[in-house]
């Protein structure tokens, strides 16, 4: 659901002193027994249960390979091919066929539309089909104890990750996940787990691996509470002049900019926004130079699930490429019908 940048060289100064102890290691390090310490004093966990899960589990190179080089630090032109395919297009619309009524529930819930939560499902895991190979108590305890950059970070989801594990009766060596740590069909981290996935058909569970409602509603409820807008503008493409272009950029994803004074800055948009409307000003990269869009709050939004606004404008492209599927099938429907 998030991921980070180092820099080559960081990465392969982090591969040269992170060499993986055996498993019968793991569990002696000072810095895993005094976390399972603490797991102890704090959350009540049995410490044999605690050394038993440490000693089956492995340090492995290959997430800190894979962290060391996420697909955001690609271009616009090179990342957004990876999502905006045919294949992935049409996937959503079958996947929106399938759980018509899970998405129509989660919009009149929480108000997200269903290509929006489709779309996420869609970039993050192919609507459940590639949800992540890495066994999440080994992903967890590298990143955690192996990854200074994000060591503070990860040991808190790795106890959040335990936390889950225990709250909803499931074996931690038996899950696996993405290499950052991310789980299900929704990519949720361990915290975000916790604090929003919902047992979206009732079902007495909540299920982010095998069940597709809990999922929607998971990412609806995620998106709700981060500030979605009930019907609101996502993004808005826009052209540019002037020298003040870069001061706007570097404001950041969150709109803070009127929409009246980047007009008055430079920036047009064929969009009818009104002019106090909060805005930031997207850069991207292209091969013949930067494009352009004004991203709103639910632009903004999308970027909760992965700060970076490549990831964001991925969704809200194919979310709309998969609404343009979707209707085309409704109206094929029709006229079949007919």
């Amino acid at each position: 659901m998030k991921h980070w940048r180092i820099s080559v060289v960081v990465a392969s100064l982090l591969a040269a002193c992170t060499s993986a102890p055996s498993e019968a290691d793991l569990s002696q390090r000072n810095e895993m027994r005094a976390f399972m310490n603490e797991m102890v004093q704090r959350h009540g966990f049995d410490r044999a249960q605690l050394e038993s899960w440490f000693k089956k589990a492995q340090v492995r190179e290959d997430v800190i390979d894979a962290i060391s080089r996420p697909a955001e630090s690609k271009p616009w032109y090179q990342y957004r091919p990876i999502f905006l395919q045919a294949a992935r297009i049409e996937g959503g619309a079958e996947f929106w066929d399938q759980h018509l009524q899970a998405l129509q529930e989660a919009e009149q819930t929480y108000g997200v539309p269903p290509q929006i939560i489709t779309a996420i499902l869609g970039v993050e895991t192919r609507y459940g089909i590639h949800q992540g190979t890495y066994r999440m108590m080994d992903a967890l305890i590298t990143l955690a104890f192996n990854y200074p950059p994000r060591a503070a970070f990860f040991r808190d989801e790795l106890e959040q990750y335990l936390l889950l594990t225990r709250e909803e009766g499931i074996d931690p060596l038996a899950m696996t996940g993405s290499y950052a740590g991310a789980m299900g069909q929704a990519q949720f981290i361990s915290s975000s787990y916790r604090r929003y996935a919902v047992d979206f058909d009732g079902d007495g569970k909540r299920d982010l691996w095998n069940d597709a409602a809990d999922a929607i509603g998971s990412v609806a409820n995620y998106f709700k509470e981060q500030g979605w807008e009930r019907g609101g503008t996502v993004a808005v493409p826009a052209a540019v002049s002037g020298d003040r272009v870069q001061a706007m950029v570097d404001k950041g994803l969150k709109p803070t900019l009127k929409m009246a004074d980047v007009k008055r800055r430079g920036v047009s948009t064929e969009a009818a926004l009104p002019q106090n409307a909060l805005v930031a000003l997207i850069e991207l990269e292209q091969q013949a130079g930067p494009e352009y869009w004004l991203g709103l709050q639910n632009f903004y939004v999308i970027t909760r699930y992965n700060r970076s606004p490549l990831y964001a404008m991925a969704v809200y492209q194919l979310s709309q490429e998969i609404l343009a599927a979707h209707n085309q099938r409704l109206a094929h429907g029709a006229q079949s019908g007919r």
